[in-house]
């Protein structure tokens, strides 16, 4: 007998079992990062970042990632492909004012656009985005309440929203041209807790709070808590769509920085924008002077939408959240002081 034909059919490599991957290193994509490494639901964990995170991973593949990278998406195609990945999280979306406006560009817009695509040639099931309620922009005619169907604006007078919307646009075609697939793109207001770190943390935690004279509009705020309890149910169920997201109740400006233990400092608006755009170069204003307009006018959301689909019910009022991130700064303050002493 001659030899044994070889199978003309090699047998096919058996795919792993579905992933959820996540991107960025800050607040969010670190905590759920941690929640994801944690939860028993979710056998498979890819992370994908410019640098690996400094905790335990158990059992996240960790990918060295630049979203700014020519070609990048190809690479982060061949990484979604090879490890099955059907949910992907993208919260590499910075949410201080960059003062490398090229950069920030290249990371949040080119970025975005690079996941999609990459997200597409891998037959990605379900994209989640973190983005910002202050795409809507502050202006003299915006409405009390701000729903999804409003114009997102913001982009009008600051470049860095305006790369905000474009990822926003960029994840929305995704959608388009992707029948079947989830695309959830959640907008909160201005975050705080006692873990946030952020360019309007800084501005309500000094002790002179510079305003606008004259103005004092109505603000909120979103707890930390709140938030990623959104962000888990995005991922865990199936929600298409833009939601706002905000805690419970508004409070005037003034109202929340006297809250904060500070005092406001109005001055008036008159060469304002250049002494802040001024601050800005200098490297000691927080954000440069296109802020101005949110310190004026009206930029609150509704969260009808939220409540309705998502049954997202926040557990804490803006002031509960205020106090919350005043009295673990507090301690922060405490426990400085006391190391200092030793």
């Amino acid at each position: 007998m001659g030899p044994k034909k070889k199978n003309k059919k090699a047998k096919k490599k058996a795919k792993p079992a579905p992933a959820i991957a996540l991107t960025g290193s800050g607040f969010k994509g670190l905590e759920l990062l941690q929640w994801l490494e944690h939860d028993d639901r979710f056998p498979r964990v890819i992370y994908l970042n410019n640098n690996k995170p400094k905790i335990t991973l158990r059992k996240t593949k960790f990918y060295r990632i630049d979203l700014t990278e020519t070609l990048a998406d190809v690479k982060i195609a061949e990484i979604l492909s090879k490890e099955n990945v059907k949910t992907l999280i993208h919260t590499a979306l910075p949410v201080t004012p960059p003062r490398n406006i090229s950069r920030a560009h290249e990371l949040i817009s080119v970025g975005s656009m690079y996941l999609c695509n990459a997200a597409a040639a891998a037959k990605v099931k379900k994209l989640i985005l973190s983005s910002t309620a202050d795409v809507y922009g502050a202006f003299p005619d915006n409405p009390n309440y701000l729903t999804e169907t409003h114009a997102a604006r913001g982009g009008e007078n600051s470049k860095f929203i305006a790369d905000k919307l474009d990822a926003e646009n960029y994840f929305l075609r995704f959608g388009k041209n992707n029948p079947g697939t989830v695309v959830s793109i959640l907008r909160p207001v201005s975050i705080l807790g006692p873990k946030i770190r952020s360019f309007k943390t800084e501005y309500l935690s000094r002790w002179f709070v510079p305003t606008v004279l004259g103005f004092d509009p109505m603000v909120q705020f979103i707890h930390e808590d709140d938030l990623l309890t959104a962000f888990k149910t995005v991922i865990l169920e199936d929600h298409s769509g833009i939601f706002n997201l905000a805690s419970r109740g508004v409070i005037p400006l003034s109202r929340a920085i006297h809250l904060m233990g500070n005092t406001s400092l109005p001055l008036p608006m008159v060469g304002l924008k250049s002494f802040i755009q001024m601050l800005w170069y200098l490297d000691i204003s927080p954000a440069p002077a296109n802020r101005l307009d949110y310190l004026k006018y009206l930029s609150c959301v509704a969260t009808d939408r939220a409540t309705r689909e998502m049954k997202f019910i926040p557990q804490y009022h803006c002031k509960e959240a205020i106090m919350d991130f005043v009295g673990a700064q507090r301690l922060r303050e405490v426990q400085l002081q006391k190391g200092a002493v030793v």
